[in-house]
């Protein structure tokens, strides 16, 4: 049996088309009823290492001919690593497990170091943030979704202008993006070694810069023109 909230397959369409065309390794955490075992197996290319986790011994019954079944905690730091050390790296994470907050947030700490370059992790169900009775809550610093924000700020600290208050962060260096959609969050890993550089043209002729980066007590150049 396969349950799904019906929105959730255009973002599939958005989000995971691309990884089609090539042999993957897919990861999905919660297997339930394992109705979505044969969706992913039809979805994504033949030679594909389709990986499938629950904490229910009893899912080790949906295995499927081509796909792997691993019983286990999702929050367990070990059984991570072990799972990531016999199947990893990954290309595509789905988080369908639990559901609670901290276990998502520990299955992303967890799984990240071991997401390939140009890899994707979505996390499924995102609306228990808003519910107490999975670790959540409006605003409560502790959900999923809250996490989820301040990487968003870590993302972007190559740009900081307050260092002692907003410090660089290092995951701004593999995080390109974080895509936020109902009840998905979706973070896209892209390893860079370098920062980022504005280029600018002239004649042309090309320059890349990273000046920006190490000003600090900048100001608008509009300052004064704008009404400011």
């Amino acid at each position: 049996m396969l349950t799904k909230w019906m929105h959730y397959f255009e973002i599939y369409e958005r989000e995971l088309t691309r990884f089609r065309a090539r042999p993957i390794t897919f990861l999905e955490v919660g297997i339930f009823k394992g109705g979505s075992i044969p969706m992913w197996k039809s979805y994504f290319c033949e030679g594909s290492t389709l990986v499938f986790i629950d904490i229910d011994p009893n899912c080790a019954a949906h295995s499927d001919p081509g796909t792997h079944v691993e019983i286990g905690n999702q929050a367990d730091p070990a059984f991570l690593k072990a799972l990531a050390q016999k199947y990893g790296p990954f290309d595509v994470v789905l988080d369908d497990g639990s559901h609670v907050c901290s276990h998502q947030i520990a299955t992303l700490e967890g799984l990240w170091p071991h997401m390939r370059d140009q890899s994707l992790y979505m996390v499924e169900d995102c609306h228990t943030s808003y519910w107490p009775g999975f670790g959540g809550g409006y605003r409560n610093e502790a959900s999923f979704i809250e996490f989820a924000k301040r990487k968003i700020d870590a993302m972007h600290s190559w740009y900081t202008d307050q260092d002692e208050l907003f410090p660089f962060d290092p995951i701004a260096k593999e995080l390109a993006g974080v895509r936020f959609y109902d009840s998905i969050v979706a973070f896209e890993k892209s390893v860079t070694v370098e920062p980022p550089m504005s280029i600018a043209a002239q004649n042309g002729k090309f320059n890349g810069s990273r000046k920006a980066l190490q000003l600090r007590g900048r100001t608008s150049v509009f300052k004064g023109k704008d009404g400011t």
